[in-house]
């Protein structure tokens, strides 16, 4: 029996860079930074000081029932991206049995804020200030639930917390659902607000940058701590081209692996890479030739460029020099679990569009680091079929490939 065909039919966006599909695509295209002072809280205490923020999300554009303002800011994020989403995918969902429609979303640090604000309340003394229904949404899965509960989604509602591959994991989800019966459409995505214990213990680490996120550079000094969130609506072909609806793109597979070496570090041969990507290309039956573009994970940190560089060349060997690799981190910053699911949105567009963006601050090649990173300008270019790869700790590793529809 012929496997289901599933494609993406909206996508919505909440960035550093810029809100909503078009502001997003244009600034990435255009080489914007999202990169500032952090202003959420005091950083004086740390040895960085900047970070990848949303800018300018207006609420009542976004959010209709009267009880979602009192949701934490990764449940927004995800409220105002599925609203896009929909809009764009043109989906009435007045003429659809909402009990069809489920959600999938990743994150790594979930409502870490409250926590954070209930910490700060206890540490300064202002007890008083605990505020119980913030402590209701701090479940990660309150992000999902209450974006179920904005449209009145009665399909399954899931959470998926493998850190910075959770946006990937969330869309193989995604599809799995649609093709057991379980759901009709399913909204598919990652969301992370700025957290502060993500801040500090990356700096901790010593993995964050003190200027910028070069990714693949000689001199690169690591990332930048960033939040936003991406959701994608996705739905069988058939009933795609039944409604008329724009198709972005075809998701071909989802590679999924575990490394099972270190808590934070990847494994030094990248075998977790590795069999992502490999996983992706027979699930996808795609030889590694057939790929037209490589999102990275690109973090930016020695370690992660080194070896992912070292895995992309294992597995596509000779054409691993001819297909271009970018990393839209060195804009963004890294969301965290929102990471995969803005790239997934990132590759639909490069299929759509025909431009690869580029991988900003690129000045000296690193020889360890040896491939083409389409360094500091976007590049037009017939991209049929793109690869994302998303490597996070715990040695969650994934490698999603999406392609263009042929219906």
């Amino acid at each position: 029996m012929e496997s289901m065909r599933i494609v993406i039919t909206g996508l919505g966006v909440v960035s550093p860079v810029g809100n909503g599909k078009e502001a997003f695509w244009n600034a990435l295209i255009g080489g914007v930074s999202g990169i500032d002072e952090i202003r959420s809280f005091d950083t004086s205490a740390y040895r960085t000081h900047k970070g990848g923020e949303v800018k300018s999300l207006e609420p009542g554009r976004y959010f209709q029932s009267e009880h979602i303002p009192s949701a934490a800011r990764g449940a927004l994020f995800a409220i105002a991206a599925t609203r896009m989403a929909i809009e764009d995918a043109r989906m009435d969902t007045a003429r659809i049995d909402l009990s069809e429609i489920g959600v999938c979303c990743g994150t790594t640090m979930g409502e870490s804020q409250l926590l954070e604000s209930m910490n700060s309340n206890l540490l300064d003394g202002r007890p008083e200030e605990l505020d119980a229904e913030f402590a209701s949404h701090y479940s990660a899965e309150s992000i999902p639930a209450n974006v179920a509960r904005e449209f009145g989604f009665g399909g399954p509602v899931s959470i998926i917390t493998t850190a910075c591959s959770a946006g990937n994991y969330a869309i193989g989800q995604a599809c799995d659902l649609l093709r057991s019966g379980r759901a009709k459409v399913v909204i598919a995505g990652g969301s992370d607000p700025f957290s502060r214990i993500a801040f500090a213990g990356f700096n901790s680490m010593l993995a964050v940058t003190p200027d910028v996120c070069r990714p693949f550079d000689l001199h690169r000094k690591g990332m930048f701590v960033s939040e936003g969130c991406a959701m994608l609506v996705l739905e069988s072909i058939d009933d795609a081209v039944r409604r008329g609806a724009k198709i972005y793109a075809e998701v071909a597979a989802c590679g999924l692996s575990n490394d099972a070496h270190h808590m934070t570090s990847p494994h030094p041969q990248g075998r977790g890479a590795i069999a992502a990507m490999n996983n992706a290309l027979r699930e996808a039956a795609l030889a590694p030739e057939q790929i037209h573009y490589i999102s990275a994970h690109g973090t930016g940190t020695p370690a992660n460029d080194r070896i992912e560089t070292a895995a992309i060349k294992n597995v596509f060997g000779d054409a691993a020099r001819r297909i271009p690799v970018s990393s839209i981190k060195s804009m963004l910053g890294h969301t965290m679990g929102a990471a995969s699911a803005i790239e997934a949105a990132t590759c639909a567009l490069v299929i759509d569009r025909g431009v690869i963006p580029p991988t900003m601050n690129y000045t000296t090649p690193d020889p360890a680091c040896d491939l083409d990173y389409v360094p500091n300008a976007a590049r037009d270019a017939r991209v049929r079929v793109a690869l994302s790869n998303a490597f996070a700790f715990g040695g969650n590793c994934s490698a999603l490939i999406l392609k263009k529809c042929e219906a």
